[in-house]
Parts: C-alpha cells; structure tokens; sequence
C-alpha cells in the first residue's frame, strides 16, 4: 500500500468524492509488515512467520510441562502429586480458553481489517479485546477462588490426590489476568506479522518457570505450591513485556486509550469467531473431567495418572501444529481481505501439507517408543508400563489429525465463524464424549474402552472435516463462490 493510493483512491491530503480523507501516516513499519504480507513468497513468508510461532509453542510446551516433570519427580511422592496436578487441567484449559475466545477471535478479524486498509477498526478490536479480558479475568478468579475444593471433586478427585491438586489450584487462578493478557493479546502481536516478538513472549515466561520451578518446589520445599508460585510470576512478566509492546511504537496497532471499552458491535463478531477455539479449549477441559471420572471409576489413581502422561505427550504432538497454524493466519486472514486468492490457496496447501507430515511423525514416535515418552514424566515403573499401553490406543488416529487442524484453523483465519464452530463441537461434543461412556458399554476392558475413544472420535472427525472445507471453503477459495464481505 503506497502513500499514493489506498483501495485504489488518492489519499494524499487530496479530495476523493468530495471529502476530505483523514489518512493516518503509515510509518516504515507498518507498511513493511503489510507489504511482506501481500507480496513475499508463500513459502518462505510462512516459515518466516510459522517457524517462531512453532518456537514459541514448543516453549510453551515447556511451560506446561516442566511443573509436571519436576512435581513427578518429587522423591516418594511424586506419582501422586503428579496425579493431583492432573486433575487441576480442566481449570486450567479452561482459563486459557477464555483468552483463545477474545484473542483467538479478535486477531483474524483485525488481520482481516488490516488487509482492508482499515488499521482503525483494527485497533478498535484491539482495544475492546483488551476491556474484556480484563473483565473475564475478574470473573474467573472469584469463581475458582470460591468454589475451588467442590470444582476438583467434580473433576476426579480422591481423598488421596485432593490434598495436592487444591494447594496448586489456589495459587494458579490467582494469575488468571495474566494468563488472559499473556494468551490473548500475545495474538495480537503474531498477527501483525511479529512473529519473532510473539516467540519472545512466551520464551520468557517459559524460561523463567524453567528457573523459578526447582528454586520454589525443591529449594523452598514449597513441593506443588511452589509449582504453582513459579508459574504466576512466570506469567506476569510475560503479560508486562505484551503490554509494553502493544503499547509502544514498534507496533502497528495499539492500545489506545479511547478504544478501551467493550462494545457490542465490536465484539460481537470476535466471539462468534472466537468461540471455535474456545470450544476447542475449554471442551479439553470437560473431557478431562470425562476421561478423569471414568478411569477413576474403572482404572483408579494409576489410571488417572496415566492420562495425565498421555493428555502432555499429545500436547507435545499438537501444540507445534498450533504455531503452524498461527503463521498461517495472518497469511491467509490479509491476503483474503485483500482478495488474493492465490496466496490464500497457496498457504493453505502448504500448511496442510507440514501438518499431516508431521502428526505422522508423532505418530510413529507414540507407537514405537511409549515407554520412553511416559518416563520424562515419572519414575514409576508400574505408572510407566501402564501409560505406555495407554499410549498407543490413545494416540492411534494422531497422523491424521494434521488435515483437522489445518482445515479448522484455515476456516478460522476466513472469519468462518459457523463452520469452524460446528467443527469444534462436533469432534468432541458430538462424537468423543458420547463415545467415553458408549464404548465401555460394549467392551469387556472398560479401561482400554475408554482409551479407544480417542482414535474412533478423531477419525470420524477428521473425515467430516476434510469433507466439509472442500465442499465450502475450497470452493471459495478457487473462485467458484462470491467472497463474504
């Protein structure tokens, strides 16, 4: 977009249809970042933008996994502390679903402003993106503070385990605003094009939990407290280096103070495209309590302490697919604002392509070496052989599951907010609730009943899926459909 023209009309303090156009000057940012968008190679602009986003979700990963590693490894009673850890997930999925519904929903739909030539509207969504999750935090914290200890029996606590999983619950949804800004404004960033920045983000909360975690859990003896104390401070420092960004002039929108209001016709649109990847998340929350009370009911601690290993290798399967697709987004939610089609078709095959590449990769590493995966997380020999037959029913379907995500995200980043709301909730809603507690029914092993509905679940999801974007999505994409204003 040169200072010439705009959406092919002079701007240049002249008048264009008898009106004075109040042109906001674009800086060398702002107009490097919406030129790479529109013009750099697909390939190389999507690895560009992927290959930090990929770097910081495995970071993340490690954010999410080494309270596990340590706390599992806790001396005599590190199985059972890691079990009571497990059953404090759903909260905690539940709490960054909430951050995915505003900034997993307000991001595309300002890229898509920013592909338009509208960085005002955009910076609107950013601003009433900001409001509501400050409000939302507000609420989250009351409600897990108060009603903590009946909230984790509800998820699967025992006797044994609650004394574990309620200290660190306590002290985790204390950071619930940070957990909020860190994950839904840090979207913000990735979407512009800054990539590198939105690595950094979570580099730096990940590196110091990395630090915090062994001072807290084993130099304080605080054991999962202390977990759970590492991880707020962790997540604090990471929400002030977000704000101090978005904030600072090295961004292309900002948060103004002017915009810091929660608007209905502003927001109404970003939930409705945003409640895809809430459900996504905030549905991993309920089927940890699905999966938790059910194997408690037929397995026991041993086999709830399993799908706590199993749930952190799939998010070590999955999470790196998630930055894939975050480099995806801006890519295709720009380009198709600008109705470039071809760049869209483009970075949609080639994402496709690296996300069934690489859940086959996973794929093998599950079947071949379980074991050796459920060991990083204890040293329990029995738990290990346990969750390594687990392991391989659990994750049997995973090398498929890169054409579900590629798909689903891709009708994401179109502002498809019907389409990719019935995917999410027909995967786990529709088909692998149900089938948690339908299979056992049928099956001698209930334990190796309720594993299995895993892989039958993403299966006939990843088939409807598939059906669905081609039949819709591809469609508009080749042309063959008018494009949605």
């Amino acid at each position: 977009m040169s200072g010439k023209e705009m959406n092919g009309k002079e701007v240049d303090g002249k008048e264009v249809d008898g009106k004075e156009m109040n042109v906001r000057e674009m800086d060398g940012t702002e107009t490097e970042q919406q030129n790479k968008l529109a013009v750099m190679p697909v390939g190389k602009l999507l690895f560009s933008l992927a290959m930090p986003a990929i770097a910081a979700q495995i970071v993340n990963l490690l954010y999410n996994m080494v309270d596990r590693i340590y706390i599992g490894h806790i001396p005599e009673e590190g199985s059972m502390a890691l079990t009571g850890l497990g059953i404090t997930f759903p909260v905690i999925m539940l709490i960054a679903a909430f951050a995915a519904l505003v900034g997993f929903g307000g991001a595309p739909r300002a890229s898509i402003a920013m592909g338009k030539g509208d960085n005002e509207t955009a910076e609107k969504i950013l601003g009433n993106c900001v409001c509501t999750l400050c409000v939302l935090a507000v609420i989250l914290t009351l409600f897990f503070s108060i009603f903590a200890e009946p909230v984790l029996y509800a998820f699967g606590a025992s006797e044994e385990t609650i004394i574990y999983a309620l200290p660190y619950m306590r002290i985790y949804v204390l950071g619930t605003i940070f957990v909020q800004i860190t994950t839904g404004l840090n979207a913000f960033i990735t979407s512009q094009g800054f990539s590198n920045v939105g690595m950094k983000t979570v580099m730096i909360g990940a590196g110091l939990n990395l630090v915090l975690d062994p001072i807290f859990i084993f130099g304080f003896h605080m054991g999962v407290q202390g977990a759970a104390v590492a991880t707020v401070l962790s997540q604090a420092v990471s929400a002030i280096w977000v704000l101090r960004f978005l904030s600072g002039k090295q961004t292309i929108l900002r948060i103004r103070k002017e915009n810091l209001h929660c608007s209905l016709s502003v927001m109404g649109p970003v939930l409705a495209l945003g409640a895809s990847p809430f459900i996504m998340q905030s549905t991993e929350s309920l089927l940890s309590v699905c999966f938790n009370t059910s194997l408690q009911k037929y397995g026991g601690d041993i086999a709830v302490g399993a799908m706590t290993i199993l749930s952190s290798v799939m998010q070590v399967a999955m999470m790196p697919l998630s930055g894939l697709c975050q480099g995806m987004q801006p890519i295709v939610s720009f380009n198709f604002g600008a109705k470039n089609m071809d760049r869209v078709r483009k970075a949609f095959l080639l994402t496709l392509a690296c996300c069934l590449g690489y859940a086959t990769l996973m794929w093998g590493a599950a079947m071949l070496m379980p074991k050796t995966l459920a060991g990083i997380f204890t040293t329990d020999e029995t738990l290990i052989q346990y969750a390594g037959w687990a392991m391989r029913i659990y994750m049997g379907a995973i090398c498929l599951f890169g054409a579900q995500i590629a798909c689903q995200q891709t009708f994401v980043a179109l502002g498809k907010a019907v389409h990719s709301l019935f995917l999410a909730v027909l995967r786990k809603i529709i088909l692998l609730i149900p089938m948690i507690y339908i299979l056992p029914a049928f099956l001698e092993d209930k334990v190796f009943a309720v594993f299995l509905a895993e892989p039958v679940s993403d299966f006939l999801a990843v088939c409807a899926t598939v059906t669905l974007f081609f039949c819709t999505a591809w469609r508009l994409l080749k042309g063959e459909e008018k494009t949605c204003e």
